[in-house]
């Protein structure tokens, strides 16, 4: 099956509300869930959507709760998001956070009890599409056994930078493990292997089954150096915002169980630092210097890429997520048939 963009997002939108969401945040969860769709993270649109309505079901995604500011200075906040859907309370805090930018030069906004949030690089390009550098870290439960390990105890723990340009899309989105959980749920759904060198089995070898990975743990990106990173980012993403980490940490691949991981949100305004202009024009000198040296890519490019296929082409649903959709659809006395 595949969608065109106006279809996947009159289908979520209309799903999201029959099931009580408001239109608001069926609105933010749905634009997210296309974004990812179309940069070619479809481990993280689409097809996760199905958890998004496992935790709907399961009471562990609140549709009528509050999100609440627990602590706050002129450039910081605390939130507690009380476990809403994860998208409309990371939508919350980057806004929180480039407010306090607008006024401040800065803005740094931390997140507990949330939910998962889709894909982390759209709350970046919130900040980015305002002249901002937009951060995004988030810790996630355990993937990645420690270098010398065998069982999981860090996550896949995202990091997403998005950087103003007056040319072109200068960013980044990545997992700190070698490849993100929902890459081995995806490949798992579609029946096919994963790489070599992305992850181990329950007794430490190397494996290309997705299903044995997902029993045993994900591979840290650039050996010590991945796995660091993601250690700091475990903190930071943490207790620093009062949240679980290591083993403490669910609800982010499994909607059965709550979810305990944090999100830490910071905002920029380079102006704090010198003339706006000024500084894109130096990110796209840069740019255009590593672009003359060779038939080179720069973070972004392939998400520009994809977006335009995809944008033309529509988005792929296998046959085991659209037999997925069809089932939520029944379950709600939704016709999808007529937005096909």
């Amino acid at each position: 099956m595949k969608l065109t963009i106006e279809q996947e997002r009159s289908i979520l939108t209309e799903i999201l509300e029959r099931k009580g969401v408001i239109l608001e945040d069926a609105e933010i969860v749905t634009d997210v869930t296309i974004d990812a769709d179309l940069k070619g993270f479809t481990s993280h649109g689409l097809g996760r959507f199905p958890q998004y309505i496992i935790g709907l079901n399961s009471g562990n995604i609140k549709i009528d709760t509050d999100i609440e500011i627990e602590n706050e200075t002129v450039s910081t906040a605390l939130i507690n998001g009380n476990h809403r859907f994860g998208h409309v309370v990371a939508y919350y805090a980057m806004e929180l956070a480039m407010d306090k930018a607008s006024e401040n030069g800065v803005g740094m906004v931390g997140v507990h009890d949330s939910n998962h949030f889709g894909v982390a690089g759209y709350y970046s390009d919130m900040a980015l599409m305002q002249d901002m550098i937009g951060v995004v870290l988030a810790n996630t439960e355990p993937a990645v056994a420690p270098i010398g390990g065998k069982k999981p105890i860090i996550g896949t723990n995202p990091i997403a930078i998005g950087i103003p340009s007056n040319k072109n899309y200068v960013s980044v989105d990545m997992a700190t493990s070698a490849t993100a959980r929902g890459k081995l749920l995806e490949a798992m759904r579609k029946g096919e292997k994963i790489p070599d060198n992305v992850a181990l089995d329950s007794e430490g070898n190397p494996t290309i089954d997705p299903q044995e990975a997902l029993k045993g743990s994900i591979l840290p990106f650039g050996a010590h150096k991945g796995y660091a990173l993601s250690f700091m980012i475990e903190i930071i993403a943490g207790p620093l915002v009062r949240a679980a980490t290591g083993s403490k940490v669910t609800g982010t691949a499994n909607s059965r169980k709550i979810c305990t991981k944090g999100d830490l949100y910071f905002a920029i305004d380079p102006t704090v630092f010198g003339d706006l202009e000024e500084f894109k024009n130096e990110v796209d000198n840069f740019v255009l210097e590593i672009k003359e040296s060779g038939d080179v890519f720069i973070p972004g490019d392939m998400e520009v890429r994809n977006i335009k296929r995809n944008m033309e082409k529509g988005i792929n649903v296998d046959e085991t997520l659209a037999q997925e959709l069809k089932k939520i659809s029944e379950d709600l006395d939704f016709d999808l048939e007529k937005y096909l």
